[in-house]
């Protein structure tokens, strides 16, 4: 079983005002120092444990490869330590390794040397890594005539051939089609079910909150946040909204999970209910009732263009369902500070049993990532249980129906 230990970690790389200092300083080993040390990483302290998955995330530049990079030792830190127990394989920079004017084969032996595999086991392990690939003979050509799709297949094929013990795993996977990102990610689940420990880093939260058990933020070098995975993300997307000093908060809720509050402020929400038919407030829901979605906004300046918008998601954070007034040609323009406005969504709870919640956001167009005047996660929690409807599996109610025609034996 596999262990990640990170104790007081920190990557600095030396910073010159000009060639000539570098190679002064380089001359002259004792002499004053030319140079200033640029922090890329930080006093990062985190332990993984055995059978544990957990998601790096962050903003560009805000250190997650050269993280990674530390940890599998292709970069010496500045200070702190990294702490590994058990056979690591790691999918980095895509390509990373390989020989551009080497076949796909010979790559995937020399790549399996890496990994502290002997010469008769890469052979015996060669149909294995070409059928997960599905390079058919380009795996007998050149690696330069690859497109970038078809590095990552063989460079996760190779690296996975054998189940490790730890595996990271970089943005390399958003690479390529989505039949083999679906691929790759079914045999990550599976080696987690066999006691694989994972740290992977990615900007899709679908990954990150399906996979990971926990998730860690980055910013600017330093752990930001570190917790379950749909908190963390829904800061960090509140975060990259961030823009002109937006506000954030957390706040807890009884059930113990967090909701993320960010925004200007220009135009907010005053008041949300989720109500029946009988327009009476409602936490439990059967199976396709009618639902009104009542949600009351004031503007606290004049602004041009307003649009509000909800998305429901399940308990695992995965998006059910989302919509806005920009979505259904319904922005409300020329919007005067102090007025006041109330939107009524209708809809059925076409929804599977189980716990959900109901996110908000104002912003000017269709996402709150270009103007984010209000970002409300898990503004309402309702539960969908069923009673009338038949006795279906998954989040959605399809209402099929079936037509069975048996034809008569022939004597």
């Amino acid at each position: 079983m596999g262990a990640i230990q990170i104790k007081g970690l920190g990557k600095a790389y030396k910073q010159y005002p000009s060639q000539w200092a570098r190679l002064a300083e380089w001359i002259v080993p004792f002499g004053a120092q030319r140079h200033q040390k640029h922090w890329v990483l930080q006093d990062i302290n985190f332990e993984v444990k055995a059978g544990e998955a957990v998601g790096i995330v962050g903003s560009n530049g805000a250190g997650k490869s050269t993280l990674l990079k530390l940890i599998t030792g292709t970069v010496r830190p500045t200070a702190g330590e990294v702490v590994l127990h058990g056979r690591v394989a790691a999918m980095l920079e895509l390509g990373m390794g390989f020989h551009p004017d080497f076949t796909g084969r010979q790559n995937a032996i020399m790549g399996g040397q890496l990994l502290g595999l002997s010469l008769e086991t890469i052979n015996n392990l060669m149909p294995a890594i070409e059928a997960f690939a599905e390079i058919g003979d380009y795996i007998d050509q050149p690696v330069r005539t690859y497109s970038s799709g078809m590095q990552m297949r063989l460079a996760f094929s190779v690296a996975t051939v054998q189940r490790p013990d730890i595996l990271i795993v970089d943005e390399a996977l958003s690479v390529g089609d989505t039949y083999f990102q679906h691929k790759s990610f079914d045999r990550i689940r599976t080696f987690r079910k066999e006691g694989t420990t994972l740290l992977i880093v990615s900007h899709d939260r679908y990954a990150i909150q399906t996979v990971c058990d926990r998730a860690i933020l980055l910013e600017a070098g330093h752990v930001k946040m570190e917790g379950p995975p749909i908190d963390v993300l829904d800061y960090y997307h509140a975060m990259m909204a961030e823009r002109d000093h937006y506000k954030i908060r957390q706040l807890a809720l009884a059930d113990g999970r967090v909701a993320t509050i960010s925004g200007t402020g220009e135009v907010y929400i005053t008041d949300a209910q989720l109500l029946d038919e009988s327009n009476q407030p409602v936490k439990s829901v059967k199976v396709g009732q009618d639902l009104n979605l009542v949600v009351s906004i004031k503007a606290r300046v004049d602004l041009p263009r307003v649009v509000l918008g909800f998305m429901i998601t399940d308990r695992l954070g995965h998006c059910i369902y989302g919509i806005n007034t920009h979505r259904l040609e319904q922005p409300l323009e020329n919007m005067v500070a102090g007025e006041e406005a109330t939107y009524c969504f209708r809809f059925p709870a076409r929804l599977g049993k189980g716990s959900y919640s109901l996110s908000l956001s104002l912003s000017r167009f269709d996402s709150h990532l270009d103007k984010n005047f209000e970002w409300r996660d898990n503004a309402l929690m309702f539960h969908v249980f069923n009673t009338k409807r038949e006795d279906f599996v998954g989040s959605s109610w399809l209402d099929a129906k079936v037509d069975i025609t048996r034809q008569p034996m022939h004597e």
